[in-house]
């Protein structure tokens, strides 16, 4: 099934505890501009238990209306089923949504059932006549290439960071209620057992400061500084994969391809060499500091500022003097 002659755009705007994701409300942002150059409105899409103060932030942050539907279902399948009779009904031209695992989970199982193209990890966005022109990162991050979808709609997932959000308080818009059923023996997916992982939460993709540790901060005992580094910056830990693997720190503190993409205004690389694909993964951030005792690692041909040095002696040196700024 395809669709023709859409006009709008759509937001799949993505909760977490009742609240938009930030990348969200950066996309609404965005879109708000691009509809605005066209004469046409945002929609905002929000399926969540209790999706009524999401939506009042969706407006604000950009939406025209917000179209919400009262579910507790978390199956990727069923959501963009749902997503996709929302997008039958509104007929949007462009359909995006933020690149979180669930973001990356929907979109393509929702372009599939428009027979639609779905572009990836966007980094930009141009109108050009009736079709958009996407900035995608290939190649590991190491080329940006514009793609255009000759497709309606458009789908496309956009990497957290691209834009900078902008909340209009006490905004006005529509909020509509939709129901949306789906028939469950049209589902494949079944869920046999749910198991919760024990970890700490880590909001890396809202984090204004983040404070990564890689292979060279050596140990365990050694990557402590990189959290007293983040604790005295009011940051976050960041790590590479390698930290990961030596159990250093969680899971969930991993940046790159196959941990979380960020943009921080401040981003510190303690120990980091500067594999691609951890590159790849924090290359949108404002301001790069890298400290690394190799002054040929590749970290430093991305670096605002590039400290050549042991870390574990730069780093006790750095800490002392920002808690003395923080006094003074």
């Amino acid at each position: 099934m395809s669709l023709t002659d859409g006009k709008n755009i759509l937001v799949y705007v993505e909760t977490a505890q009742g609240a938009p994701v930030g990348p969200a409300l950066e996309i609404l942002a965005k879109a708000k501009e691009l509809a605005a150059a066209k004469g046409e409105e945002v929609i905002a899409a929000i399926l969540a238990e209790a999706p009524e103060e999401a939506a009042k932030t969706a407006v604000e942050a950009g939406a025209d209306q917000a179209v919400i539907v009262k579910t507790a279902e978390s199956r990727p399948e069923v959501r963009a089923a749902m997503l996709a009779k929302l997008v039958e009904k509104y007929t949007p031209s462009l359909v995006l949504a933020a690149a979180t695992q669930e973001g990356k989970d929907v979109t393509p199982l929702l372009a599939q059932k428009f027979e639609a193209g779905c572009a990836v990890d966007v980094m930009n966005i141009l109108a050009d006549g009736d079709q958009y022109v996407f900035t995608c990162p290939v190649y590991g991050g190491n080329i940006l290439n514009d793609v255009v979808l000759h497709t309606q709609p458009a789908v496309a997932t956009v990497r957290g960071g691209s834009f900078s959000k902008s909340i209009e308080a006490g905004k006005a818009g529509k909020i509509i209620e939709e129901t949306v059923e789906i028939p469950e023996e049209s589902v494949f997916t079944k869920i046999a057992n749910v198991v919760k992982e024990i970890s700490e939460a880590v909001n890396l993709e809202d984090a204004d400061v983040i404070v990564t540790g890689g292979r060279g901060m050596g140990s365990k005992e050694n990557f402590a500084l990189v959290q007293e580094l983040a604790d005295v910056c009011g940051g976050v830990v960041g790590a590479t994969r390698p930290a990961i693997e030596e159990e250093w720190v969680g899971r969930s503190h991993q940046v790159g391809q196959s941990g979380k993409i960020v943009a921080p205004k401040l981003y510190i690389a303690c120990g980091v060499s500067g594999a691609t694909q951890h590159v790849s993964g924090m290359i949108g951030s404002g301001y790069i500091i890298a400290i690394n005792k190799d002054e040929d690692a590749p970290i430093f041909d991305v670096a605002d500022v590039g400290i050549v040095g042991d870390a574990m002696k730069v780093l006790p040196l750095l800490i002392e003097e920002i808690k003395k700024i923080k006094e003074a």
